[in-house]
């Protein structure tokens, strides 16, 4: 759609490394920067913010910590999140075609959720200076494209100019066409930004990502459309899964709109399409949805965990399992790009145990303290030996 194919491959056993072996080696060297095992046993051990700091300064993040007065959790997010994108703008510099356009890709689905949080900002009339300090640091535009997004007004002219004046000339511009045609299908193109809510907007954006990036990754070829095509299709899966249970209650979830408006979230790739998103499209309630699911074992067993509450986890919580054994299994091949796509995910998975950690300890939670999921944990119950918590 947006992205055009790849003038050559990701190359293989004889010219991977010629071409990509620098950053390549790179990113695998910063897995040693992941937290260990004993790193979370000392973290969690801790009685106040003050000792986290403490930990923390013996392991990667000790420099990004550094010039930090009193730790608190948001802080300690903010700063793990630029120890990230540093890191990342790295790689970015040393990459060429076609990882250079992979690596792009990554960074769309964060220009798609700032540009709808400064939408929904808008609505709400939140200050734009509070707004661009929330936005992801990898999805940032120049300063003063993201200040114009605020000043439109909140009218179907309004949205139209901004389409047509600031997001066109943005990567992601692509998808938002893609948006508006699709929807001036069934109604005139002057209302849709007004009547459809932000967050049906945004499903709909991502949704053209990772059909976008999937195409692109399929055209790659090699280890890198099997290993990264899977990992799009499972994230395609979860969000088709997500945009259906978070339907129920909702006039997405009404008969008449189930086939239209809610089936055309769902992504046109992974491993549930096309039979099961036309099965989930049919869905009215949790039970329908389970037994949709109970169709496909690998994600019969994460139902399973949304269904039985048990050990206080949601379906989220099951979903970041899963996505962190395959994450961890990318790292496995070799000569591929998914690893690339990999340490970002799992080092956001890291951060979000950091503050899940943080909090606990501030809040005095130290009984939730636990409940995260660690990253290259020899503890993890899909690895050999350990079933301490069962398998799934």
């Amino acid at each position: 759609m947006a992205t055009p194919a790849p003038k050559s491959g990701p190359g293989n056993l004889a010219t991977f490394n010629i071409l990509h072996g620098f950053p390549e080696a790179l990113v695998r060297g910063m897995r040693s920067s992941f937290l260990a095992d004993a790193d979370y046993h000392h973290l969690t051990q801790c009685e106040t913010l003050d000792d986290v700091r403490l930990n923390l300064s013996e392991t990667d993040y000790m420099d990004a910590l550094a010039d930090m007065g009193t730790l608190i959790p948001t802080g300690l997010q903010k700063a793990a999140v630029e120890k990230l994108v540093t890191e990342f703008k790295y790689l970015r510099t040393q990459a060429i075609e076609p990882l250079s356009t992979f690596l792009d890709f990554i960074t769309y689905e964060y220009m798609i959720e700032n540009v709808m949080l400064l939408l929904k900002g808008t609505l709400s009339g939140r200050d734009i200076n509070e707004l661009i300090a929330q936005c992801h640091p990898l999805g940032m535009f120049k300063e003063s494209t993201m200040r114009s997004i605020p000043t439109f007004e909140s009218t179907p002219r309004g949205y139209q100019d901004l389409y047509q004046t600031v997001l066109v000339d943005t990567p992601v511009g692509p998808y938002f066409a893609q948006f508006l045609q699709e929807s001036s299908d069934r109604s005139e193109v002057s209302n849709v930004l007004e009547e459809v809510e932000i967050e049906i907007i945004k499903s709909s954006l991502i949704k053209y990502w990772i059909e976008d990036f999937a195409k692109f990754v399929d055209a790659l070829g090699g280890e890198t459309a099997v290993i990264m095509g899977d990992l799009l299709k499972v994230r395609a899966d979860t969000n088709a899964i997500n945009i259906t249970l978070n339907s129920f209650g909702t006039p997405l979830n009404e008969p008449a709109m189930r086939a239209s408006d809610r089936k055309r979230l769902y992504p046109a790739v992974g491993h549930l399409y096309p039979a099961g998103t036309s099965m989930l499209a049919d869905v009215g309630d949790e039970d329908e949805l389970g037994r949709v699911l109970e169709l496909f074992p690998m994600y019969s067993s994460i139902w399973n965990v949304h269904a039985a509450g048990s050990d206080g986890k949601s379906i989220d919580d099951a979903f970041y399992e899963r996505d962190v054994q395959m994450l961890e299994l990318a790292f496995e091949g070799q000569m591929h790009y998914a690893s690339f796509y990999a340490y970002v995910k799992l080092k956001e998975q890291e951060i979000r145990n950091l503050v899940w950690i943080s909090e606990c300890i501030l809040q005095q939670q130290k009984e939730e303290i636990h409940k995260f999921v660690p990253v290259f944990s020899f503890n993890a119950p899909w690895r050999a030996g350990s079933n301490k918590h069962g398998r799934r």
